[in-house]
């Protein structure tokens, strides 16, 4: 049985939403690739395959600690992960970005392997696929937070940063989202980077498909397909999270601790005059803003509903449970609890807390 909004389907296959108003089913892959962002990647000539989008496991693997090493000439299919939760207000989808490489050609600098950042939307569930409200940003260790201009939230504990842009694509007008050369930071379009997609910048542009995804036949490609993941799929990157999630260090293949991948000075990292800093990478439980108050290391996947409402105020109808959460459910489900956490789970968050948003329907 898969939670929907105010009922409870049996399903064959498939996650589903339902649209509030037109009472008719979407699948949370449909949703996702909806408002999936047309994505504008800064590259560097220095290393162009560094900064091409691609799977964790792109080399048949999920060793975190060969990820730099096998990067290879960057021939790989251009793929962002992406999840959805659900409350009885909104969708929450956030989409994740992975470079095998943050990497550096200025000595003295830091790099390290594994890199993985992205972004959050907030959808209000009304007709069809619901309408973007909001959008957060990671950008390394701050988040940044954007509105469209028809949008009704305004600064909570957070200021909003700037507005979000849209591009119209195969009918759509699609948010935009722009990551940096070499560290990756992302915001949206145009917060960050040099490139705004003229003939004379270095970079390439990502669209989103529901069919094969390519890869860049160089650092100037301004048309590539991106194929979407979902994080939480069968042995992926949630599902190996919940296996090591008890262990940490190099007990475990994957993740250093709960949200931080293992990353090693293999393969070249940090040569010359430059420094390679080991485990440094997160996952979407493990991101994390450290000076934004009450809200903690994981939050933007795991309660994204609170960090929302924690950012913004002007959200008229807005709730924090939960129909939809794979996450807070898995964890459960695993047995974890508040006593008993994952392994660098942050402090200050309290699972059984989180675990009472779950409702089975909405009010």
């Amino acid at each position: 049985m898969e939670r929907v909004f105010g009922c409870t389907l049996a399903l064959s296959a498939g996650l589903f939403a339902l649209s509030a108003q037109a009472q008719t089913y979407v699948s949370y892959a449909d949703l996702a690739l909806h408002h999936a962002p047309i994505h504008y990647q800064d590259t560097d000539s220095s290393d162009y395959p560094s900064e091409y989008l691609t799977a964790f496991d792109y080399d048949g693997d999920w060793v975190a600690t060969n990820n730099w090493d096998n990067r290879g000439n960057g021939l790989w299919p251009a793929t962002v992960y992406y999840s959805v939760v659900e409350s009885c207000s909104h969708y929450f989808i956030v989409y994740a970005f992975f470079h095998p490489r943050d990497w550096s050609d200025t000595i003295f600098d830091q790099e390290h392997e594994n890199d993985l950042e992205g972004a959050l939307i907030a959808v209000r569930k009304n007709s069809g696929y619901g309408t973007l409200e909001a959008m957060v940003t990671v950008y390394h260790n701050d988040f940044y937070s954007y509105t469209p201009d028809s949008s009704s939230y305004t600064d909570r504990h957070e200021d909003i940063d700037g507005l979000v842009s849209f591009q119209s694509y195969g009918g759509l007008l699609r948010p935009m989202t722009v990551q940096q050369a070499k560290g990756h930071g992302l915001k949206a379009f145009p917060y960050t980077s040099n490139f705004s997609g003229a003939s004379n910048e270095d970079g390439v542009i990502y669209f989103p498909t529901a069919g094969a995804a390519n890869y860049p036949t160089s650092g100037n490609d301004r048309h590539v397909d991106y194929r979407l993941e979902p994080v939480t799929a069968s042995g992926g990157m949630w599902a190996r999270a919940i296996s090591e999630a008890s262990t940490s260090g190099s007990q475990n293949l994957t993740y250093h601790s709960f949200g931080t991948f293992r990353g090693d000075q293999s393969g070249g990292c940090g040569s010359g005059w430059k420094s390679c800093s080991e485990n440094s990478a997160n996952a979407p439980w493990g991101w994390d803003d450290g000076n934004d108050g009450a809200v903690y290391k994981g939050e933007m996947a795991l309660d994204p509903a609170h960090l929302v409402d924690h950012y913004f105020n002007g959200l008229g109808t807005f709730s924090q449970q939960y129909v939809y959460n794979p996450f807070l459910q898995d964890l459960m489900d695993a047995g974890y609890n508040s006593a008993t956490p994952p392994v660098g789970f942050a402090s200050q968050l309290d699972l059984n807390s989180m675990f009472a948003k779950l409702v089975n329907s909405c009010n």
